[in-house]
């Protein structure tokens, strides 16, 4: 059977176009000649990716990019598809052969900047800007502050940026979205592709720059009235997405933490701080090491952003108040989630009142109590209430907090507290260990009820590591003591003293070794640069240490080249093998079956083990990919955890396209218990007529006993396993008989035919 004809006999009818989406496949496109992927090359997997089982393909942004860029997101001319990857041509032509396989179309879009490129010819606008400043009939493009730049726009590399970045980014320069005419000019394109029927979706990358992300999205909602449109937000903690904004969810950072935590032993959490605590004299908890990234941002990265504020609140307050500006930074930094999302001339909604209110709580306990004053002058403002309200200080107020949080915790604190490097994850809490079953289930609940059609992931181009990474050191949660004999035996290797690493990046360098072994020199020493810099304790990106750096890369390189020790190494990663199966299969299968779409990152239908950007945008060998695919679509049985991974992956994404009743909007999730003494081990529950289970804490199960005595309780008499074609018969199925191939199972009722 070649792979064309199961491509075809999996796409449905033409209804298929106008079902929800049932599951997403994330292209990275790439317009450099070295590891070029661009339209065609994309267009070129859609046999594929229909056998797989997806209703869409994600692409990367498809704008017109400065030149060289490897990811797209640095646009400089909206208006255009990018030449690099293939033009208008390439793209229509790759959108006909997606449609002539069942596939829509999902792209990237980027409102928040855009690229300052060295080339001022490539964006018009910005050079009209820079050569006639304010005068500029594109002046209020840009979010320029015309007073700290003497009148004009300051270029990246000739002193302070006196415009609003991406992050810390000179080279990215912040678009004024909430200026009607800026919106018409960066979105005609989407607007064309989805009137043409080319686009069916679109992904809105980083909302929670914009001046009014709510607003923003309202407009979009008319470009694409009847498109699936999701938001990369990060929710922190207990956040929920704004109910009024108008889109189907978010890119599913949300449900990353909740499925990872989901096979984390929460017993491993004591050993593993003690462990983390006695190797490296770092802290045991990570709320300090969170405000000392904040604070380090704000004093350097975001320096500029954090003074344009300042500069803004002594308009307000009409002089210059020193103990203002020092309440101002604390408040910033404690702020418990990205922003809040208040509009001026609006009443802040409860949600933004409480956020402002904690992060004064937490902000008082930093200053003295004579400013508890200017504290509270500053809640007022920020929240627009009380006699003096200031649109821009608002706003401004809004747009810092947000990047504060991405590269004080994300980008900084993330390198510096590696207790468990599994929980260092966008959208992630390290503090939180792991998630119990009962928070899962209700977290699904709520998704089910209120944003079915959110996106779900594991993986993405901006995840700290790929999702198996993660799996592999979950298991080091349930067996602590191994582990730190382990890694006791392997930092003393040479005697005490021999590592020239901070003891927090070397903990993070075993880890790492552990997690994504086999790993390349040349793999291994660029995550190390970006770890070390990114830290920002003894190298930088700003301020290096050239010679700190070539003892660590030098030191990694030693260990790498030492046989007896990668044989140790290799003999432990081995010991963690068979419960690293157990949690790749289980966090898959959960994430492609619970509520939301599911999205897979290029490449993580098989094994993945990336790690941070590039590492994890390297070129997929879907040669390889296809071959496996075929092999199982004609009979034959897995014969390693990479076949038996993308078996779940094909095989759910499958079962959910063709029963969107089960799965879509208006669907459910009902938790379904299991009983017996290893009742803990097994997270199960039901979407429309299907079931699904999965094994989780594999090695204390092991110790347990195995699974004598348990049982699930599915309801119905005659059930078969869509992974592995086996009958079982209920109403109570035995654990044993249910996992007697694979560690998951999903089920559907026997009378459907597969």
């Amino acid at each position: 059977m070649s792979e064309e004809h199961t491509a075809e006999e999996a796409v449905a009818a033409e209804e298929h176009f106008t079902a929800p989406p049932s599951g997403t496949y994330r292209l990275q496109l790439r317009g450099t000649p070295e590891g070029r992927f661009g339209f065609a090359e994309a267009a070129a997997l859609a046999p594929y990716l229909a056998a797989l089982g997806v209703s869409h393909v994600y692409l990367s942004p498809i704008s017109q990019a400065a030149p060289g860029s490897a990811h797209g997101y640095d646009v400089v001319d909206h208006t255009r598809l990018s030449e690099e990857l293939g033009g208008p041509e390439a793209f229509g032509a790759m959108a006909a052969r997606f449609r002539a396989h069942g596939l829509r179309l999902l792209v990237d879009v980027v409102p928040n900047h855009m690229a300052f490129p060295e080339r001022r010819d490539l964006s018009p606008a910005l050079a009209d800007v820079l050569a006639r400043g304010p005068e500029s009939a594109h002046a209020a493009w840009f979010d320029v502050d015309w007073d700290a730049g003497g009148g004009r726009l300051v270029p990246p590399g000739e002193g302070e940026p006196n415009f609003r970045r991406f992050f810390d980014i000179s080279g990215l320069i912040g678009l004024r979205q909430e200026d009607p005419e800026v919106f018409e000019r960066t979105h005609g394109l989407p607007r064309e592709l989805i009137e043409e029927g080319l686009v069916d979706g679109l992904r809105v990358d980083h909302p929670d720059g914009l001046a009014d992300p709510r607003g923003y999205l309202r407009r979009l909602a008319e470009v694409a009235p009847e498109g699936w449109i999701v938001v990369e937000k990060i929710t922190e903690g207990e956040e929920r997405l704004p109910p009024d904004w108008p889109c189907a969810g978010t890119t599913g950072y949300d449900s990353l933490g909740m499925v990872g935590g989901l096979f984390v032993d929460p017993d491993g959490e004591k050993p593993l701080t003690d462990l983390y605590a006695s190797l490296t004299g770092g802290p045991d908890t990570f709320a300090g090491v969170a405000r000392g990234g904040r604070l380090h941002a704000a004093r350097h990265a975001l320096k500029p952003e954090v003074d344009r504020l300042v500069r803004v609140l002594r308009r307000v307050a009409g002089t210059d108040r020193p103990g203002l500006e020092r309440a101002l930074v604390e408040l910033l930094v404690e702020m418990p989630v990205y922003r809040a999302y208040v509009v001026p001339g609006e009443d802040a909604p409860q949600r933004a009142v409480d956020v402002l209110e904690e992060a004064a709580n937490r902000a008082r306990l930093h200053l003295p109590r004579e400013l508890h004053g200017d504290l509270e002058t500053l809640v007022d403002l920020a929240l627009g209430r009380g006699e003096v309200s200031d649109a821009e200080f608002i706003v401004r107020f809004q747009q810092t907090t947000a990047p504060l949080a991405a590269k004080g915790v994300e980008d900084t604190a993330f390198y510096r507290w590696n207790r468990m490097a599994a929980l260092n994850e966008v959208g992630g809490d390290p503090g939180r260990f792991s998630v119990g079953q009962a928070d899962f289930h209700s977290h699904c609940i709520r998704l089910a009820r209120d944003w079915p059609l959110t996106m779900t992931t594991l993986s993405t181009h901006d995840t700290k590591r790929e999702e198996d990474v993660r799996a592999w050191l979950a298991v080091l949660a349930e067996l602590p003591g191994e582990w730190a004999e382990a890694v006791d035996r392997w930092w003393n290797w040479w005697g005490p003293g021999a590592s020239p690493m901070e003891p927090d990046l070397e903990y993070l360098f075993w880890q790492t070794l552990v997690g994504a072994w086999p790993l390349t020199p040349d793999r291994l020493t660029e995550y190390l640069t970006k770890a070390m810099r990114e830290a920002k304790t003894s190298t930088s990106w700003i301020d290096q240490d050239p010679a700190y750096e070539e003892a660590v890369l030098t030191y990694a390189r030693r260990v790498l080249a030492d046989p007896d020790l990668l044989t140790d190494l290799t003999s432990f990663v081995r010991r963690l093998a068979p419960y690293a199966r157990v949690n790749t299969l289980g966090q898959k299968l959960v994430q492609l079956a619970m509520p939301g779409v599911p999205d897979v990152y290029q490449g993580c239908e098989l094994t993945g083990l990336a790690l941070v950007d590039p590492d994890n945008r390297r070129p997929v060998d879907y040669g390889r990919r296809r071959e496996k695919l075929l092999r199982l679509d004609t009979g034959r049985r897995p014969k390693e955890v990479d076949d038996e991974k993308l078996l779940v992956t094909s095989r759910t994404l499958r079962l959910r396209r063709s029963r969107p009743g089960w799965f879509g909007p208006g669907s459910r999730h009902e938790p379904v218990a299991a009983r017996g003494p290893a009742a803990d081990h097994v997270v199960a529950f039901a979407r429309g007529e299907a079931v699904v289970v999965a094994t989780r804490l594999p090695v204390g199960l092991e110790r347990r006993g195995g699974w004598a005595g348990t049982t699930l309780d599915v309801g119905s008499v005659g059930w078969r396993d869509v992974l592995t074609g086996a009958t079982l018969w209920g109403p109570e199925l035995e654990a044993a008989d249910l996992f007697a191939h694979l560690p998951v199972a999903l089920l559907v009722p026997r009378a459907i035919d597969r």
